[in-house]
């Protein structure tokens, strides 16, 4: 989790895996909007450039600050809720993982969430940060109000309009903090509700075969592909009464946490490290390892999953009636050649949404996540995936590595130029830009 302390007495910022990192003049924590707003008017004022970190949650360089690091940690919390109307105003520096217990006082629940739940909820909705169904979008899909300053300082409110002229509303679904600080954001929230999970390994052809049906009786359908194995973790997530989970189930994940998942895979990470010839071995044996394990409990103490050994990921967004085609020939090419990861594919569903970023681009997706141990060479695996997803027009996860050109992205994304008109005027002297969203967007 995010630690303050930590963040203001290093010199040098960094990403979760510590691959980004940055030496920022200067980090500030404002404690309110109106310092928050003369904080961004003195850097307009010095030619300067803010970019806010939140939990450093991002694989790529989107929040990489260059000048001036700003963090939201002491705005947070949840401000209001409309019980009638499901609706829930919270401060955009609030931690997913803070989120879940505030609403549950109200008997209220996030609609859907991610297994990672460090993020901060303005880092969230500027990436359009998901987890998985195949009727549910991310977490920017629930915003139904955005409360930000821009880059000359002004505080701005937007209330999502009309899917036919709300291009405002489109600009701000998935921005990269582009247009400028999120400062509260108000939530469609839904009735307070549990989760049953189920964990089983599936051969491949065996998973395939019932992908969709599966995914269409569960509220979430979530695989891991073992590289090279022919075998998958196939989870899935069930709506059921909202209860808490059991202190018994606590503990075990706990223990799952600490000794299975952050500490016998670790070591096999480390083996691979060591030796890269027993990648393919080493996802051989964690594939075998996998239990049939259930767990239930209030939807928000399920969905997160503890990510104590770290990585570099990259993902990528497909037509998902492409799914079955594409997957195939993936597990057909791992199996000969697994590019030096054992590391599992993710798998998600994700329904078609708005935005002038949305990798979705509104078409109902399938979501690919690759991801690499830490010190262990990602260019391999992540140089064949950045040409291979050409075939298939993939669409890049914001917050993950993305070797995507300019004239690449303007092809992918048909509204990127008109974005780039609105974030112009909420940012016209480029405060909230860096040299990554440069490189990406052509701006600077």
């Amino acid at each position: 989790m995010f630690s303050l302390k930590q963040w203001n007495q290093s010199p040098e910022w960094q990403n979760w895996v510590g691959y980004e990192t940055a030496q920022p003049q200067q980090k500030l924590s404002p404690s309110s909007v109106t310092e928050l707003q003369e904080i961004i008017k003195k850097a307009r004022a010095d030619k300067q450039r803010i970019r806010v970190t939140g939990a450093a949650h991002s694989f790529s360089g989107c929040a990489k600050p260059e000048e001036i690091a700003v963090s939201l940690h002491h705005m947070r919390g949840l401000i209001s809720v409309d019980k009638d109307a499901k609706l829930a105003t919270l401060y955009a520096g609030t931690y997913l993982y803070e989120i879940g217990d505030a609403l549950k006082e109200y008997g209220l629940a996030l609609e859907n969430m991610g297994d990672v739940q460090a993020q901060t909820l303005a880092g969230a909705v500027s990436t359009a940060t998901h987890g998985t169904g195949i009727t549910l979008g991310s977490i920017a899909n629930q915003v139904e109000v955005w409360e930000w300053v821009d880059g000359c300082g002004e505080i701005h409110t937007h209330h999502r309009g009309d899917p036919e002229t709300d291009e405002l509303g489109d600009a701000l679904h998935a921005s990269l903090g582009m247009l400028g600080v999120f400062t509260k954001l108000t939530l469609r929230v839904v009735e307070l509700y549990g989760l049953k999970e189920d964990n089983q390994l599936l051969d491949f052809e065996e998973g395939l075969e019932c992908f969709y049906e599966t995914a269409y009786s569960h509220r979430h359908l979530e695989w891991f592909l073992f590289p090279g194995t022919n075998k998958i973790q196939q989870k899935t997530l069930t709506m059921i009464a909202p209860v808490p989970m059991t202190a018994k189930q606590k503990r075990r994940d706990k223990f799952d946490s600490i000794v299975t998942l952050n500490g016998a895979f670790y070591l096999l990470c480390e083996l691979a490290r060591i030796k890269p010839s027993l990648t393919k071995k080493v996802s051989a044996i964690s594939a075998s390892a996998i239990p049939n394990t259930k767990r239930e409990g209030y939807s928000y103490e399920v969905f997160p999953t503890p990510r104590g050994v770290k990585f570099n990921e990259s993902e990528y967004f497909i037509k998902l009636a492409d799914f079955d085609e594409c997957i195939s020939e993936i597990n057909h090419i791992l199996l000969a050649d697994n590019k030096g990861s054992h590391f599992p594919i993710e798998v998600r569903t994700h329904k078609g949404e708005r935005g002038m970023l949305s990798p979705t681009q509104g078409e109902d997706c399938a979501v690919l996540s690759f991801h690499v141990y830490k010190g262990m060479d990602s260019e391999p695996l992540f140089m064949w995936l950045y040409e291979y997803m050409k075939k298939w027009h993939g669409r890049p996860h914001w917050g993950k590595v993305n070797k995507l050109s300019n004239a690449e992205l303007q092809m992918l994304y048909p509204k990127l130029d008109r974005f780039l008109e609105i974030r112009r005027q909420y940012d016209p002297d480029n405060v909230f830009i860096n040299s990554w969203l440069n490189e990406k967007f052509s701006i600077l």
